[in-house]
């Protein structure tokens, strides 16, 4: 059976909850928000399955390949508008959907304060899939429909970040000609408690509910991309240096133990296509840069390789050195650092007034404002 002993060995996949066959695991949010396996004991018949698919006891070290590299952005521009980079992961879905293949991607739940895996099966039903989603996904059954669908010939893309790809390779326990994977370079997924608590001090604060969130919205540019919530009456749109919850996931206070030692970073990708914004893309290719997003795609395998194919018409694009691609990149490969102050951080968000605790741990140093000012006055001076 799975024995979580420190929270930092398992990344919330959801994986042993899927395959147990005795249905005795549930996932279980923490004081955190972070979901965790909890077994009841009673119902388990020790078949060891949910062992079998943990990142953390089955995945060892071993050196990453170097993928092709290439910085690309779809030629539609609308699409790339409505889109967290370049557009890549809609032009991949549409040569799935158009197939008859069927999409898995995250969406945000009706309530925008979580989300969850939802089954696309129509071009026109993909935007909810589209962008970023900067929490941690609830995985529900996910890994089960999507092995009903391989095993029924339908040809499935699965994306998510690695951890859940890999989740999804341990608990299916073979290859599917049928099945491709996207995997998204992951900084690491924050806490769904803040998420729900910052949505709700929003709607507090304006007395009526959010129907939309856009967590990658380009208005100010994709460079400096904003985080747009919008209700009833009222459009709040800040962008990654004044957004607090922006703010406290990119200082890495919100997120998941895991995070801090990522186990999906060591080692091979195990999916056939890694794509992620191509940071850094004005520095090698200057002529690519609109500040409306480019994507970096790393073709993994000879799957991915035909995907890629299969699109590339629809996209500028050009090969970029790994070296170069990975070093505005880092977090392909490392992990963040936890701040000393976590834990302290998350004893505030479960005691104190919401908008003092953002106070406390998105405000900005004097020296950083003054830093930003001389940035902007340069900008207007031609420097």
């Amino acid at each position: 059976m799975i024995s979580i002993t420190e929270n930092n060995e398992c990344c919330g996949c959801g994986a042993c909850n899927n395959i147990c066959p005795s249905g005795c695991i549930d996932m279980v949010p923490d004081d955190e928000g972070f979901l965790y396996p909890d077994v009841d004991f009673e119902k388990c018949i020790d078949c060891g399955l949910c062992e079998k698919v943990c990142l953390y006891k089955q995945f060892g070290d071993d050196d990453k390949k170097k993928p092709d590299c290439y910085a690309m952005k779809a030629m539609d521009n609308e699409l790339r508008e409505n889109s967290s980079s370049g557009g890549v992961f809609s032009l991949i879905s549409y040569d799935i959907l158009q197939s008859g293949g069927f999409v898995y991607g995250v969406s945000m739940d009706e309530n925008n304060k979580s989300c969850s895996f939802l089954k696309v099966g129509k071009c026109e039903a993909l935007n909810p899939l589209r962008g970023s989603k900067y929490l941690q996904a609830n995985a529900g059954e996910v890994y089960k429909m999507v092995k009903s669908d391989l095993d029924n010939g339908n040809k499935v893309l699965f994306s998510g970040v690695p951890c859940q790809i890999i989740a999804l390779k341990l608990f299916l326990g073979k290859e599917y000609d049928n099945l491709y994977c996207v995997e998204v370079i992951c900084h690491g997924v924050p806490s769904p408690l803040l998420w729900k608590k910052y949505i709700e001090y929003i709607e507090r604060k304006n007395k009526t509910s959010v129907s939309a969130v856009n967590f990658r919205n380009k208005n100010g540019g994709w460079k400096n991309f904003s985080l747009k919530i919008d209700g009833v009456g009222f459009t709040q749109s800040k962008n990654i240096s004044n957004d607090p919850y922006l703010v406290m996931f990119l200082r890495n206070y919100s997120l998941r133990p895991s995070c801090y030692n990522c186990k999906a970073k060591i080692g091979d990708s195990s999916a056939d296509l890694t794509i992620a914004d191509f940071w850094g893309i004005e520095k090698i290719l200057p002529d690519m840069d609109d500040n409306r997003g480019v994507s970096l795609v790393m073709i993994n395998t000879e799957k991915g390789r035909c995907v890629f194919e299969n699109i590339k018409a629809l996209t500028l694009f050009a090969q970029v050195p790994y070296d170069f691609a990975v070093s505005n990149n880092t977090a392909y490969l490392r992990s963040c650092s936890m701040p000393k102050e976590r834990q302290e951080f998350f004893k505030d968000l479960n005691s104190m007034d919401f908008e003092m605790f953002s106070k406390k741990y998105s405000r900005v140093s004097a020296y950083k404002k003054i830093k930003r000012w001389l940035s902007t006055v340069k900008k207007q001076l031609g420097l």
